[in-house]
């Protein structure tokens, strides 16, 4: 059997294309809209940041003026899943020589799903070369989306009221998956808790912070008693 090429690889990423495109460029209207910055510095963060969610996060938390400590540490959290999916892929990735850095760069939700659902041979070198074009081709298709996005933002006149809406409806994608993937409404209750008390007790400035902080409290305290749910969702993917 002839493994797969370039054009295969560009056909299992395909599904990617048709989400990151137009993701990536709702992306660019909120940067090139909502921000006084010139337009090409939205495919230059996609290209040296490369976080669909933390990148709009990113966005409206700038818009909001929120200090940039605040700006570090939500990225951080909200990016720390992808240390886990770096450790299973520990093996696949070894031996990859130049590649690696770049594998474990380009490391997205969408690209691990692939990387890890499709079929493998036994030669390995052509196993990574392929992870390294998927994650590639991945990647351009979201600088492209930023890049047209935040052209037509600047260039073409109309009402994008509204579109910041997409961190949301992320966000909101996101929540379910991994409620399907735990099975357990847990976190998603005690997301919701640590946000009413960080509103509704402390200063704005300070919300964000308490916020991430009591919810990583009440996930650290309830891991024991959950922990085989963790283990067995990480098993399944």
């Amino acid at each position: 059997m002839q493994p797969p090429g370039t054009l295969s690889s560009f056909k299992l990423s395909l599904p990617v294309f048709f989400g990151y495109v137009p993701l990536g460029m709702a992306f660019g209207v909120v940067f090139s809209t909502q921000l006084d910055y010139a337009w090409w510095l939205a495919p230059l963060m996609s290209l040296l940041v490369y976080a669909g969610a933390a990148q709009l996060l990113a966005v409206s938390l700038l818009l909001s003026q929120t200090g940039l400590i605040e700006v570090f540490i939500a990225m951080l959290v909200l990016n720390a899943r992808h240390v886990f999916y770096g450790l299973s892929l520990l093996e696949a990735f070894k031996g990859a020589g130049w590649r690696k850095p770049y594998l474990i760069f380009g490391l997205t939700d969408e690209t691990y799903s692939l990387l890890t659902s499709r079929s493998r041979t036994q030669d390995r070198q052509h196993e990574q070369r392929v992870d390294f074009q998927i994650t590639l081709m991945n990647q351009s298709y979201w600088i492209l989306g930023s890049a047209l996005g935040a052209w037509l933002g600047q260039a073409v006149v109309f009402d994008a009221t509204g579109i910041e809406f997409a961190l949301v409806a992320l966000f909101i994608v996101l929540c379910i998956e991994q409620y399907k993937a735990l099975q357990s409404p847990f976190p998603i209750w005690a997301g919701i808790l640590s946000a009413l008390v960080a509103v509704f007790i402390f200063p704005q400035s300070q919300q964000l912070l308490i916020a991430i902080f009591l919810v990583c409290l009440a996930l650290f305290w309830q891991y024991p008693a959950r922990k085989h749910l963790y283990i067995n969702s990480s098993q399944d993917l």
